[in-house]
């Protein structure tokens, strides 16, 4: 450890790091670069402060009981999975393995929620500004580690590059665009300002540097859990940037496990230490694949071989953010095998980037901190350490990202600069600035709500049964939709055609999941609607043979069951055929009123008053309060000459509704 005279920058108050004291202060032009980075990060969202809830909003604003109840909900969101508020389950809210303990931003939308009455505008605007703040962070923690022994007109321009190329990615849409992705602003701006703070700490020796890098990396911990791996990169910017051993570099961020370790701790106090084994559900692991019938997990070399794949799809939508989606869950990634060239291709991207993390970390030099800090990055979030519940997702490549601009920018700086002196490489830049903020700002409107993001991003997932699936269910409930008068927003004709798209989706949904079981609901539903009552039975049946217990399809089908009686009955005058649908419906749920009530009505039509009665005694028995059950238990003791019991039935009716002879006579 060097003494403290030796160190490049003085601990003490009275002398000013190069940062602050540039050789080139007198071009003003240097000082706009942070603002500039700030204004043009906020320039690429700007389109979604109208934008509507969106994707996982759901599960963590506007249908989380917490989050809805606004200051009085956020006990919950501290002390329960992050899921509960949603699934209001135990068993359900542990979806993933290990459960997400991530309170922190759901705390920051339930306040939100009540001060904007529910409305998602506030929500997208702080979205917008902490992504320019964290834009500008980033300006400001580059310089701090490039500028300190290179504080050059060429450095300050690969900070600037670096910075602007972060904000206009069009990777990072995902996290933006929807409010829910502010787990990864919120975790971003808190890694990068302890690490910054740290690297200030070393410089200037002041004990507030060092609580603001631990209050924030809590912080972030409680945003988002990838924060953690901001352990492994603190210490590489001191190695990289300051003059430090590794061993020191390490031994001078090991402050930071202290907020570290009172996360574990209250994580384990929420969720337990029990991480459970794989869920056994395609949707919740992607390694599994289909065999008689029957999901099994993929061989080794299988898994290998796809998360190999996904490694390289996220460096090719570096490079090229196109076509993008918030879709890639099975089968829009295929199972893949070694032999497979994009495998092979991703094999040796990575393998390039681990020995330039080993090249870069014996010579100090910044394109091996850009590749390490890649690779540390996205450890976490790489299915590698541990399964995270899909194959791959945008908003991953959100703290990634940088390492891979880092490099980026010090090659435009080494190709263009070198070259053609700052022009041409400010050319070059604004040129692709240009073309982010264009891409960004047409993949912003795509995210305005469900209903165009799910339609959108299938026709590019369109092997994803959860895509197809979503796509299914965007249109079913679009079309169920009503206008600002209450009346019916699409005509009859167009709601057919989205009922019959919907169905084309959810078919292939099962084609690709066979198991799964939400795309026959909304299919069930589709056919519900269009009065395809036998195509509906069907399809709840289904979802109900591969969830005995899964109650929104129970419901749906005993519904479906007694309209496509009274349709039977009423529309097509064919009792037998009524009764046979609402025989199932009773088998279905005996202690359905309606169901009871209608079988009451097809047996006496069909002059089997006998049959008919015991339905109409159970109707009154199942709700005693009701006039008109009585009504109809009157004239069924009537029918089988029961004139006693009749007369008591109509006389308790009346006691119910004085009103009811005289609605009666209007009947």
């Amino acid at each position: 450890m060097k003494s403290k005279k030796n160190q490049p920058i003085a601990s003490v108050s009275t002398q000013v790091s190069p940062i602050e004291h540039s050789t080139f202060s007198g071009n003003s032009s240097f000082k706009w670069h942070p603002l500039i980075v700030f204004m043009i990060g906020m320039l690429c969202y700007v389109n979604t402060l109208y934008h509507g809830y969106t994707q996982d909003d759901a599960i963590v604003i506007y249908d989380n009981m917490y989050t809805k109840a606004g200051f009085s909900g956020l006990k919950g969101l501290f002390t329960k999975d992050t899921f509960f508020g949603f699934f209001k389950t135990e068993g359900k809210a542990n979806l993933v393995k290990g459960g997400r303990y991530r309170p922190m931003t759901p705390a920051m939308f339930a306040i939100e929620y009540k001060l904007a009455d529910g409305k998602p505008w506030l929500g997208h605007l702080i979205n917008v500004l902490m992504y320019g703040f964290l834009c500008w962070m980033i300006y400001k923690f580059l310089a701090a580690l490039i500028l300190h022994k290179n504080n050059t007109v060429k450095a300050r321009h690969m900070v600037l590059v670096a910075a602007l190329l972060y904000a206009v990615h069009p990777l990072h849409t995902e996290a933006v665009a929807n409010i829910k992705g502010r787990d990864e602003i919120v975790a971003m701006i808190a890694s990068i300002t302890a690490a910054w703070m740290t690297v200030r700490y070393f410089d200037r020796g002041k004990i507030s540097s060092l609580i603001i890098a631990t209050s924030v990396f809590f912080i972030g911990l409680l945003s988002k859990e990838n924060t953690i791996t901001f352990l492994a990169v603190v210490p590489l910017c001191l190695y990289y940037f300051r003059d430090m051993t590794l061993v020191n570099a390490t031994t001078r961020s090991l402050y930071l496990l202290v907020p570290t370790v009172l996360f574990l701790m209250i994580r384990f106090a929420v969720l337990g230490n029990d991480f459970g084994g794989e869920p056994q559900e395609l949707m919740n692991n992607p390694f599994l694949k289909l065999v008689d019938g029957s999901y099994v997990s993929m061989s080794g070399m299988e898994r290998f071989s796809t998360i190999v794949y996904t490694l390289g799809r996220y460096i090719m939508l570096l490079i090229w953010p196109h076509p993008l989606s918030n879709d890639y869950y099975p089968r829009h990634i295929g199972i893949m095998t070694l032999s497979d060239p994009e495998v092979i291709g991703s094999i040796l991207l990575y393998a390039g980037l681990v020995w330039l993390s080993i090249w870069g970390l014996r010579r100090k030099h910044i394109l091996g901190f850009g590749a390490a800090y890649y690779l540390i990055t996205l450890s976490i979030v790489s299915n590698v350490v541990f399964p995270i519940g899909t194959n791959m997702s945008e908003r991953f490549m959100f703290m990634p990202s940088l390492g891979f601009i880092i490099i980026v920018a010090y090659g435009l700086v080494k190709l263009f600069y070198k070259q053609a002196g700052s022009t041409a490489l400010l050319i070059v830049t604004s040129l692709i600035v240009i073309a982010g903020i264009g891409k960004t700002f047409s993949r912003n409107m795509v995210w305005k709500n469900d209903f165009t993001l799910f339609t959108t991003d299938v026709n590019v997932s369109k092997n994803s049964a959860k895509a197809q699936n979503a796509a299914g269910g965007s249109l079913t409930t679009e079309a169920l939709k009503l206008d600002e008068n209450g009346k019916p927003k699409y005509t009859p004709e167009q709601q057919k055609a989205m009922y019959t798209e919907a169905i084309s989706h959810l078919q292939k949904s099962v084609q690709i999941h066979p198991t799964y079981k939400n795309p026959y609901l909304i299919m069930g539903n589709s056919h519900y609607y269009l009065q395809e009552y036998d195509a509906a039975i069907k399809a709840y049946e289904v979802a109900i043979t591969i969830d005995p217990s899964f109650e929104d399809a129970i419901k749906n089908l005993g519904i479906t069951l007694n309209d496509a009686g009274k349709a039977a009955g009423e529309k097509e005058n064919n009792i037998p055929k009524a009764i046979g649908y609402l025989n199932k419906a009773y088998k279905h749920n005996p202690n359905d009123i309606l169901t009871n009530r209608l079988l009451g009505v097809a047996n006496g039509v069909s002059n089997n008053h006998a049959a008919a009665l015991p339905f109409f005694e159970k109707v009154v028995a199942l709700d005693p309060n009701t006039a008109t059950g009585y009504v109809d238990l009157s004239n069924a003791y009537r029918n089988v000459g029961q004139i006693e019991k009749s007369n008591a039935a109509m006389q308790k009716a009346v006691q119910l509704d004085p009103k009811v002879m005289e609605n009666m006579g209007k009947r």
